[in-house]
């Protein structure tokens, strides 16, 4: 299978210059060691600093990398260093790629019993998948359905029980995660996919399901949060994302008022169990779709409090949200048009006018209610994806002029976008734009490409950009640029004081400093190797020794061999009960 094609810029637009240097460095060693592709899809394995590699996969769609992940504990900016090694075999050495089928196409070489039979063999391997797959199975077959509550007579298809004990080991492994010492979430995410479980069913069509899920999810958890709250877990995110799903749950299903007042009673109990609020999902069961404002405000009479007759909620914007997905799922165009204008979701207005191909309409509304550079970005993509490029840039270069948190972001994007469309000047000026927010190098060489005969007269102002700049995530970026244009003592400046988390970017800048400022290349190296062998950590003794390596070139390229031994001696007279760091600095190549 053919994949789009992938070039380098695009690597080093995702991952930032550290990431990019070390992955090409895992590239050329030969750290991928195992890379497969099944259909869309590229695995990979990238041997680290762990005794096993990393685990690395890619999914690609026609536009090109849909996503990118690894299990590293990577968390900073951007891709991985496995990341990008993976990606470098992909885009270099793409015929070591080993081509393997996908998962449909061993399926389909099986028959009934083989697949039994596997299924089997991988039970008896991961005992847990029995429930997942007991799960699954409840759904594709829905068996006999039986009722929710001889109440309600409502009908289901899924086994709660298994959601019940699915709930109940999340707390049970949540628990021993906190004992270990662990004081990271474990429980969010887990609990969320199966609120999305009874989503996808409401999506459906399947309310009575969704329903009972809900019941299942938020009943158990209010029923056993006792377990982590003593560890100092809180509730505050599921508690959020039920009250979401519940909202959306009830809006999308025909409830009698008798399965009204149940799911009230329910959720005013478990508001008081599990001290929370579900006071938006109340709301939404109140007002359902009847709620005379709102059905004033879906036959188009607009005021200026929306559909909220009394004091406007602080939860408005979210129902309001809630209320235009549905809206759009059932295809009630207008109705979601008047609902956006009345509750002042401006971007979701002004994004369907363009995806219901009312360009013009957008772009007029655009010139009074939009307010935002998120808004100008969002309209301004829906355009393009429209195929309306002109305005598309006409939009996107008016956002620039808007508040708004997503400069980089419209930048790169309007840049490649006026590209597209030919217009070189409006490209640079978007460049610019992300460039003051958010300065990458490969940004600076683009902006240095596109400037041409004007590149010495814009380069001072991207100069000023950096060298003021205190955002701690660009030093990188900093030294990449600073290196570039030989300025070192804007290098130097900018790592002196940095820890010894940036030991790479650190050493790059003394050797490229050992010719212009030895001095401070030695001053510097040998202060850090200094706190380290003071402090006397025998597994920190190598980083000490890479610090002294830099002094000991700085000395030798200025002459000043006998000033190091001089320096060297007094180090092992200092610290001459340190075996293994004597053993060391007695190296030849330290001599």
């Amino acid at each position: 299978m053919s994949f789009p094609n992938i070039s380098e810029f695009t690597v080093r637009r995702y991952a930032n210059s550290k990431s990019f240097q070390r992955g090409e460095a895992y590239f050329e060693s030969g750290a991928v060691t195992k890379i497969t592709q099944r259909g869309k899809q590229i695995q990979a394995e990238v041997e680290g600093h762990e005794a096993k590699p990393y685990h690395v996969c890619l999914d690609f769609d026609d536009q090109g990398i849909a996503a990118a992940n690894c299990n590293c504990a990577y968390s900073f900016e951007g891709w991985c260093k496995h990341i990008v090694a993976t990606i470098l075999v992909f885009t270099r050495q793409p015929e070591i790629i080993e081509q393997r089928p996908t998962l449909e196409h061993l399926l389909n070489r099986l028959d009934h019993v083989q697949t039994q039979r596997l299924v089997k063999e991988l039970v008896a391997e991961q005992p847990q998948l029995v429930d997942i797959i007991d799960q699954h199975v409840s759904w594709m077959t829905n068996p006999a359905s039986k009722p929710l509550s001889a109440k309600t007579g409502r009908q289901i298809t899924v086994n709660l029980a298994v959601f019940r004990g699915q709930i109940k080991q999340i707390l049970r492994d949540a628990v021993d995660y906190f004992e270990e010492g662990y004081e990271e979430d474990p429980l969010t995410e887990q609990l969320f996919s199966l609120v999305q479980a009874a989503l996808e069913f409401s999506e459906s069509g399947e309310s009575d399901n969704a329903i009972a899920i809900l019941e299942a999810i938020t009943s158990t958890c209010a029923e056993n949060w006792d377990e982590v709250l003593e560890y100092g877990a809180d509730n505050d995110e599921i508690a959020w994302e039920l009250n979401i799903a519940w909202c959306e749950v009830i809006l999308s299903a025909e409830l009698t008022a008798e399965e009204k007042v149940d799911i009230q009673v329910n959720l005013e109990v478990w508001q008081d169990e599990w001290n929370t609020e579900f006071s938006m999902a109340l709301e939404a069961l109140r007002q359902g779709w009847d709620d005379p404002q709102l059905v004033r405000v879906l036959q188009g009479y607009i005021s200026e409090k929306g559909v909220w007759a009394q004091d406007i909620p602080d939860y408005a914007d979210d129902l309001a949200l809630i209320r235009l997905k549905i809206l759009e799922r059932q295809e009630r165009y207008q109705e979601y048009l008047y609902l956006a204008q009345a509750e002042g979701q401006t971007q979701a207005y002004l994004t369907m006018l363009g995806r219901l191909g009312r360009v013009e309409d957008a772009v007029t509304a655009a010139q009074t209610e939009m307010s935002s550079m998120e808004e100008a970005f969002a309209l301004g993509k829906t355009l393009a994806e429209q195929g309306s490029l002109p305005q598309a840039l006409e939009i996107a270069q008016t956002g620039f002029r808007l508040w708004g948190n997503c400069q980089y972001e419209l930048g790169i994007w309007t840049s490649d976008l006026a590209l597209e469309l030919g217009n070189h000047e409006a490209a640079l000026l978007a460049l610019k734009a992300a460039f003051e927010v958010k300065p990458h190098f490969v940004d600076y060489q683009k902006i240095a490409e596109l400037a041409g005969e004007d590149w010495e007269r814009i380069k001072p102002d991207l100069l000023r950009i950096i060298r003021t700049s205190d955002n701690w995530s660009i030093q990188s970026a900093k030294v990449d640029i600073f290196l570039h244009e030989g300025l070192i003592d804007d290098a130097i400046t900018t790592v002196s004081e940095l820890s010894h988390y940036h030991a790479p970017l650190i050493h790059r800048v003394m050797k490229a400093a050992i010719a212009h400022n030895p001095d401070w290349v030695i001053v510097n190296a040998s202060r850090r190797a200094e706190r380290i062998m003071d402090e006397g950590k025998a597994e920190y003794y190598s980083e000490a020794i890479e610090w002294l390596e830099q002094a000991r070139t700085a000395y030798i390229a200025s002459g000043r061999q006998a000033d190091w031994v001089s320096y060297r001696e007094r180090l092992m007279e200092v610290h001459g009960r340190k075996r293994k760091l004597m053993g060391m600095l007695k190296e030849q190549y330290m001599e």
